[in-house]
This record gives C-alpha cells, structure tokens and sequence, in this order.
C-alpha cells in the first residue's frame, strides 16, 4: 500500500520543483539606512534602487523604494511588499516626497521659473536634492547578499541651508 503513494508523493515533489516552490525569482536582502543634506537628516525623501543588468543577467529584477522617516531613516521594500532588494548593483536615486516643492536651478540655486515659486507668493520651497541625485541619477550602490544597515547618503547642497 505504501508503494502506490509514493509515485503520488514523487510527482509531487517533482511538480513543486518545476513550478517553484517558495517566491522563486532574485535573491534579495534587507537594505536600510538614512539619507541626510549637509549631513543632517532629511525626512521628507524617497529613495529607490533599480537593480543594473548585465550581459550574463540583463534582466535582474524589480526595484525597491521606501520614504525617510523624520531622521532620514529608510528601509526598502521590494515592488510586491517585501523587506529588501535584489542582491547586487542598483543604480539609486532620492526625490523630494510631495508637492510642496519645485525644480532646482544648479546655475543659481534658485526655483527653475516655476510660476509657484515663494516669490511669485505660492509658499513653495525650492527642492534641496541636487538634480544629479534624481531621474538622470548615476549614483550606484551594491546590495551585498548579506544585506545591509549603512546603505547611507549624505547629499552635499551649499545653497541649502537646513
């Protein structure tokens, strides 16, 4: 009688294999740490990490994002909810959070002609996070396998005053 289950039980096990058992895709690991302006904390980020592909692997998974707390603290969470991300280099890019702010002119450190600006009276701040910190981002950061809690960024703005 135990014979006839174990052809059951062996398909099984094989079927589980071919489909995947567990979450499958890329490995991730937890990533945390705190994005600071001038070296003071800056709560009011959004950081994302998008994993870089390679010629051996050009698709290597989704990105992870994750909001500052009020000490600049961040820990990353994977598009479908989970802690981390893709082990491995990510290219990161931090943003303001909200709509309180406008564009940032490097040439004079000013709003960018946004017609909201504070001295066209709209109460709008100019966004401190220099432009090279965002969509054109070439800033990197290597997601080791172990994870990591110092995965910090001190983003440096003299014309920033905080």
């Amino acid at each position: 009688m135990r014979i006839a289950h174990a052809p059951t039980a062996l398909v099984g096990v094989v079927l589980a294999a071919a489909l995947g058992c567990g979450d499958g895709g890329p490995k991730t690991a937890e990533v945390s740490g705190v994005v600071t302006i001038n070296g003071k904390p800056y709560g009011k980020a959004v950081i994302s990490f998008q994993p870089v592909g390679t010629k051996e692997n050009p698709n290597p998974g989704r990105g992870s994002s994750a909001y500052t707390d009020e000490n600049g603290r961040f820990t990353l969470k994977t598009e479908d909810g989970r802690t981390g991300a893709v082990v491995g280099k990510h290219r990161v890019r931090i943003m303001t959070k909200g709509n309180d702010v406008q564009g940032y002119d490097p040439s004079v450190g000013s709003p960018d002609g946004d017609p909201n600006a504070p001295a066209a009276g709209k109460g709008k701040e100019t966004d401190p996070i220099l432009p090279e910190w965002n969509a054109n981002s070439t800033k990197e950061f290597e997601v080791p396998a172990g994870g990591t809690k110092d995965a910090n960024f001190d983003i440096t703005n003299p014309k920033y005053k905080n």
